[in-house]
This record gives C-alpha cells, structure tokens and sequence, in this order.
C-alpha cells in the first residue's frame, strides 16, 4: 500500500512546509494528500483559516474545516479568544505557556485519525519541531511518540503519525521550504485578533529571526 496523508493545515508557516515536504517526496499520488483545519476559538483563527484555503488551493488539494470552537469554550489559555493578552517579545517559559491550548494537538489527531482510517489513508501528519519541543508537551518528541503508537494501537487499520519536521527548528524550516518553493506569502504566523500581522508576538518574531538568518526577506506584510 502506497502511503496517503491526511494533514493538519493550519495556514502557518510549519504546517505549509510541511504540506511541501510531501509533495516534493512525491506522496502526492492520485489524490494521495487531504488537508484538514480546526476551527477552535483562537485570536487569529479567522485568519490562519483564510491563509489554510488559500495554500489547499496552491497545492490543489482537498481542505476541510473542523468547527471545534463549542470544545474551545471548555480550555483556558491566552490564545483564545477567552483569554487575556498575547504575550510579546521572544518566547520564553513564562510567555510561552499563556499560549498553550491544553491537548490541542492530542484532540487534533484523534481527528485526523479517524478521518484517515474512514476514508482508507494510512498516515496522518503534523507540523511539530524541535522550536517548541522544551515548552508545548504536545510537541515534545516523548508526546509524539505516545501519540504514534496510541494511533496505531486505536486504528483498524493501524494508521501511523508522519512528523518529518520534529527535529528541525524555525531556521531550518524555512531554510528547507525556501528550497522547495512554499508559498509563505500566503502563510498566517501571528497569534493576534488583527488583519495585519504585528510582527510583535513570539511568533512573529520567531518567523521573523527565521527568514532574517536565512538571508530572505520575510514575504509577508507587518504593522
């Protein structure tokens, strides 16, 4: 059996790298590839979402959005739109952990997984890396590799977890999605409720110092 994907698209610069790497491994087979997004009450959700249409849409690619913003109301963190403020500067411990979405990536792939299995796909594939592995558990590599076998084990047809960008850091993913072309002029890296990216937050400033020492200028437009 050749292998199929179905995807976690955020619209984030990880995940479009991501959905590159599979085309350029040539998985992208015969509608090999199925992009899914989430819809869980963050800030910039609105707009990740624009971005995760307009990337499906590049990549010719089928796009489902997941309206989980009811599971949302439930969780607490500062990147939804209940919390408080998204912290600004370079991440660290303190600012890094307002922004986490407690099991978002655990609910994530349960997801993926059965929509993998129910449509005969035998892999799901996420956009975690080495960048958040020390402050987000569910990215770290012990998570990953629970996540893999609870999949497995879970699935009839043991559907496996594909992370191919686990031990790579925001330098290196864009270092390799430059190689590859990606579109980051569409991509949506900011964590706030506003149009325009504010090239403040952690995660601007991050994607920022990533193009910045790869010698390219970011593509995108910020305050």
């Amino acid at each position: 059996m050749s292998d199929s994907f179905v995807v976690a698209l955020s619209g984030g610069l990880d995940s479009t790298t991501l959905l590159a790497i599979l085309f350029d491994q040539s998985f992208h087979q015969s509608d090999s590839i199925r992009c899914v997004g989430f819809e869980y009450g963050s800030k910039h959700n609105k707009y990740e979402i624009e971005s995760a249409k307009k990337i499906a849409k590049h990549y010719d690619v089928e796009y489902s959005l997941i309206d989980l913003r009811n599971v949302g109301k439930l969780l607490k963190s500062n990147l939804l739109l209940s919390g408080g403020e998204i912290p600004e500067g370079h991440y660290n411990d303190a600012t890094m952990s307002q922004t986490v979405v407690p099991g978002r990536n655990l609910m994530f792939a349960s997801i993926l997984a059965g929509y993998a299995e129910s449509i005969g796909f035998n892999r799901i594939a996420l956009g975690v890396h080495k960048g958040d592995h020390e402050i987000y558990p569910d990215c770290r590599k012990e998570f990953v590799k629970a996540l893999d076998s609870c999949i497995y084990l879970s699935t009839d047809k043991s559907v496996e977890v594909y992370t191919p960008l686990i031990d790579m850091d925001k330098i290196e993913i864009v270092q390799e999605g430059l190689d590859l072309e990606v579109p980051y002029h569409l991509t949506r890296t900011c964590y706030k409720d506003q149009e325009r990216s504010c090239g403040v937050c952690g995660s601007c400033v991050e994607r920022l110092e990533a193009f910045k020492l790869n010698n390219v200028k970011d593509p995108i437009e910020y305050e």
